[in-house]
């Protein structure tokens, strides 16, 4: 699986769970970090930590991908899942209005916004 590919079922799953705002902004050519950030956001800190462990279980169990590394999903406010190419940022209202990922790593032309 490409890492389009897998940014795009990111986007897919996250959608049919009602994540809202979906975006996913290609960032190979600006850090060797990933290939693509995919952000996301909940309407509460339930929502936001069931997205997050939702989407964990589903890679896991469809795809035999787990995360190198998750943060913050057991608080609800943030999380963050890191599967190599592709970083999953979910959000809360507040939290995603603070970080603004999409305004740092956005140049006009590498964000598309998910219309599942």
């Amino acid at each position: 699986m490409t890492s389009k590919e897998k940014a795009l079922l990111i986007c897919e799953y996250l959608s049919s769970k009602k994540a809202k705002g979906i975006v996913y902004i290609a960032v190979e050519h600006k850090t060797s970090l990933c290939d693509y950030f995919v952000v996301a956001g909940g309407t509460s800190k339930t929502h936001v930590k069931s997205l997050g462990e939702n989407l964990e279980e589903f890679f896991d169990k469809q795809h035999g991908l787990t995360p190198r590394r998750r943060e913050g999903i057991r608080e609800g406010r943030w999380a963050v899942l890191d599967y190599a190419d592709v970083i999953v940022h979910i959000f809360g209202d507040e939290e995603r209005d603070f970080y603004n990922l999409e305004r740092l790593w956005e140049d006009g032309e590498n964000l598309v916004r998910y219309e599942g």
